[in-house]
């Protein structure tokens, strides 16, 4: 698919727009078994939160908690029975994963600055009133979930949307190009068959006047 024939005209692709590092493998599920866990585990938290009405300190402290005395009374009971100690996993944040998300999180606060910077300095209004009406989205939103459902929501959007838009991106931006270009049909139509009409009236008007 020619740059053209995608959505924006752009030169990259998701994978490289998205970072092209891990994060990017998340999201797009080129390491499926993480993302499938992300999700399984977001869900499970979002029903316990749920059914049980626990709140998010008391429910890690307590899993914590449960973790740590099972350990505890697994190492100290495998040293009395000679029996092998509990089998843990190399607990390790790579410099890499680390390095990549910081890079990620940078990014996209620096670029949320810059549009905070210009806004409050009235350098955009079109910005402005584009921030404004996601606000008012999400303000709207809002009042209809908590804020622990909207955020399993947005977690399940971002790890879910992109990797089906990547396996469908050649269908998707050919009727999405094709809508767009309807629309643009259509509206060149409205303008000559009202807009123009007004405004020639409106001069008329003035020319009489």
């Amino acid at each position: 698919m020619g740059s053209s024939d995608r959505l924006f005209n752009r030169q990259r692709t998701l994978h490289e727009i998205l970072g092209g590092g891990q994060v990017a493998d998340l999201i797009l599920w080129r390491r499926k078994n993480l993302t499938m866990g992300i999700l399984l585990v977001t869900l499970a938290v979002w029903v316990v939160f749920e059914r049980s009405g626990y709140t998010l300190l008391s429910l890690v402290s307590n899993v914590f908690l449960l973790l740590i005395v099972i350990l505890f009374l697994w190492a100290k009971s495998a040293a009395i029975l000679n029996r092998p100690a509990p089998p843990l996993p190399q607990l390790h944040l790579s410099e890499e994963m680390a390095n990549e998300v910081t890079t990620f999180i940078r990014t996209r606060v620096n670029d949320l600055l810059s549009v905070s910077q210009d806004i409050a300095l009235g350098k955009d209004s079109r910005l402005f009133l584009k921030v404004a009406a996601y606000l008012w989205l999400i303000s709207i939103v809002g009042g209809f979930t908590d804020f622990l459902t909207l955020a399993y929501t947005s977690l399940f959007i971002v790890l879910t949307v992109p990797a089906i838009y990547e396996r469908y991106e050649e269908y998707i931006d050919m009727y999405i190009l094709k809508g767009y270009k309807n629309l643009c049909f259509l509206h060149v139509k409205i303008n000559e068959k009202y807009v123009s009409r007004v405004h020639n009236w409106i001069l008329e008007k003035k020319k009489l006047s």
